[in-house]
Formats: C-alpha cells, structure tokens, sequence
C-alpha cells in the first residue's frame, strides 16, 4: 500500500489527531498545487488541481485538522472521483 493509499485510508476513517502536514501531503499527492497569497493571506491555504479548490485555515494553535474540515475534504475528493 503506498502512501498516498495510506494517508486517503486514515483520512477517510477520520480520526481526530488528523494533521494539516498530513493533509498537504496527501493532496500533493494526488497532484494538487499549495497556495497562499504571501503575507495578507494569514493562515488561509488553497490547494488546486485543475478546476478543483480546496480551501481552508491552517489551524492554530496545534496542527491537528477539524472536523468539519475532514469532512469537507472528503466530500470534495469523493465528489471529483479521487476515491470511491
């Protein structure tokens, strides 16, 4: 299994110690692009893949992702066919 099989699998059982490193480099991965428009962005982050954004907050204080983000994510991917 490599690891991008991996990482989609942990972050489909949506664990709750999900982190923002794990994130990115899941979605590089599958080919998606990190964006942040430099300092006036904050803590905003866009990942892109042709047509398909993702876009969230980095958090803070600690890495670890919310749950409404994991699901969002997982809707995002599953609705454009990265995973059944």
């Amino acid at each position: 299994m490599s690891k991008k099989d991996k990482l989609l699998e942990r972050l489909t059982g949506m664990p709750k110690d999900f982190t923002f490193d794990e994130l990115q480099s899941l979605l590089e991965h599958l080919g998606f692009e990190t964006s942040n428009k430099g300092r006036a962005s904050g803590s905003r982050v866009k990942f892109k893949k042709d047509n398909i954004p993702i876009i969230l907050h980095k958090p803070h204080p600690g890495n670890e992702l919310k749950e409404y983000q994991l699901k969002e994510i997982i809707k995002i991917l599953k609705e454009n066919g990265f995973y059944d």
